[in-house]
């Protein structure tokens, strides 16, 4: 029987073991979390609380991701109203636009120049942009710039917008302009039209409702752990890979640890969703001097979270708010109970995530629990979002390399990684956001998942993972890899 590895369970390694193991192959995961499957993805719990690391929301272009969390949870896959707004300027902005609110809030003036800017921006910009900053000016003008993505996307990433890939915005803003924000707000107002039913002509950004499993995500990643137990997989949980050794038989050898115990595994073909730098510097024998300069060059965001236990005298009724406010440190602020009511087990209580995009070089990620709690509650103060008082509990979730980094030059380093895994290491596949450096969600990691369990099942490489994009479609048009899955000296079942 053909036997798999696959390094995380997250969206993207429970996606491949399930369909895996339901189509027989010998499955073994390794989970470095003791407690947790889900990756990002995971719902942690507190007092009977339960919170997300960071929202996810469940809708895909793609009806064969949909298919499958129907097929994974069919009983418990709630539907969501979205409701978000952006705080600037001490008012909010309900996004998608309302275009009479803006106006309302930032007066007619400026409302003349924001257009002005916007036109002249169309008329004189260049189309050849560099970066974030040139792209979102382009696209938007000047003065929409500053006041609606400067300041968050600075927070995200943590460097200048001058600085970042011009490829982010394009693929996290793909298909957005201004006239069709305000053609979204307006028209269907007007004339009661109904959204298109092909969801391939659906702005992400814009929908209004999304698919969300009752108790958080976490809850449809443990369904489908435990499908992969059925099946007869084994999932091994605070299990740290060490290692990785590509054998002189073909095979691939797994170190790993856990509960101080050393164990080696091998295994016809290794899917990793791990941090792909990490990947590299931890294949032996070692890859080419270039890709591990490559793989030491990738960038990460770490992620933090300080979820708040409040009796709430303000209340907000969105799903999330982004904090477009340089003054303030908090990035984005969820509402867990207005995902799910089960997220909240007490009546009259509410459990805000307070999100905060940092460094772990930084002090604030090594300021203890209490010093956390303290400082969002008075950011929470600050947005007149409670009163002193409101709150009554609280804790802190860590998520190292939680956002690859899409730097000016991380294309390059991808290229030459992913030619060296091409060439030096047949059978080894790289999966999910972490695992090929891609800022993406988890519909694209799912089907960058589901793609390579059907290279894996037929035996050869009909699809090339690289060619996912942001939408979770596959790019029938480009070129497929240069780098058939070998076969194994076992039947493929």
């Amino acid at each position: 029987m053909t036997t798999v590895g696959i390094i995380g369970a997250g969206p993207a390694g429970l996606t491949a073991a399930y369909l895996l193991s339901r189509s027989g192959f010998n499955v073994t995961v390794w989970e470095a979390d003791s407690q947790y499957v889900g990756g990002i993805s995971r719902t942690v719990v507190y007092k009977g609380y339960r919170f997300d690391i960071g929202g996810h929301r469940f809708y895909s272009k793609s009806q064969e991701v949909e298919d499958l969390w129907t097929e994974i949870l069919p009983d418990d896959l709630i539907t969501c109203s979205r409701l978000s707004r952006i705080y600037y300027k001490q008012k909010f902005f309900s996004y998608p636009l309302d275009i009479a609110e803006v106006i309302e809030n930032i007066g007619k003036r400026q409302s003349a120049l924001t257009l002005a800017s916007y036109f002249k921006a169309k008329i004189i910009t260049s189309r050849n942009t560099h970066n974030l900053e040139e792209w979102v000016t382009r696209k938007f003008g000047r003065r929409l710039y500053q006041m609606f993505f400067k300041s968050y996307t600075e927070k995200v990433w943590g460097m200048p917008c001058s600085e970042i890939s011009a490829d982010w915005a394009a693929q996290r803003i793909k298909g957005l302009s201004l006239t069709k924000a305000a053609y979204n707000a307006i028209i269907p107002k007007l004339t009661k039209k109904k959204k298109p039913k092909d969801r391939s002509s659906e702005i992400k950004t814009l929908i209004t409702s999304f698919r969300y499993p009752r108790l958080g995500p976490g809850m449809l990643w443990e369904a489908a752990a435990e499908k992969v137990k059925i099946n007869k997989g084994a999932i091994h949980m605070g299990a740290t890979v060490q290692r990785i050794e590509h054998a002189n038989n073909g095979r691939w050898r797994v170190l790993s640890s856990s509960n101080e115990k050393i164990q080696e595994t091998e295994v016809d073909h290794l899917i990793s969703s791990a941090p792909l730098g990490w990947l590299i510097r931890n294949i032996t024998p070692n890859l080419p001097a270039e890709a591990l300069q490559a793989a030491e060059s990738l960038r990460y965001r770490d992620f933090l979270t300080v979820a708040l236990i409040l009796r709430p005298r303000v209340l907000f009724a969105d799903n999330w708010i982004y904090i477009h406010e340089p003054d303030l440190k908090v990035g984005r602020i969820q509402n867990f109970g207005n995902w799910s009511a089960a997220m909240v087990p007490e009546r009259g209580m509410a459990c805000y995530g307070m999100e905060y995009f940092t460094s772990t070089a930084e002090p604030f990620w090594s300021m203890d629990d209490s010093a956390l709690i303290a400082f969002a509650t008075r950011e929470l103060e600050a947005l007149g979002l409670s009163e002193s008082g409101d709150v009554v509990d609280g804790a802190v979730v860590r998520q190292p390399k939680a956002y690859p980094v899409y730097d000016d030059d991380y294309k390059v380093r991808r290229k030459i990684i992913k030619q060296s895994l091409q060439s030096r290491c047949p059978n080894l596949h790289v999966v999910g956001r972490n695992g090929m450096h891609q800022y993406n969600n988890q519909d694209h990691s799912m089907m960058t998942a589901m793609l390579c369990a059907k290279n894996i099942i037929a035996g050869e490489c009909i699809y090339d993972l690289w060619q996912v994009n942001q939408d979770a479609e596959y790019l029938e048009t480009t070129t497929k890899s240069k780098s058939p899955i070998q076969p194994n000296p076992s039947p493929l079942i």
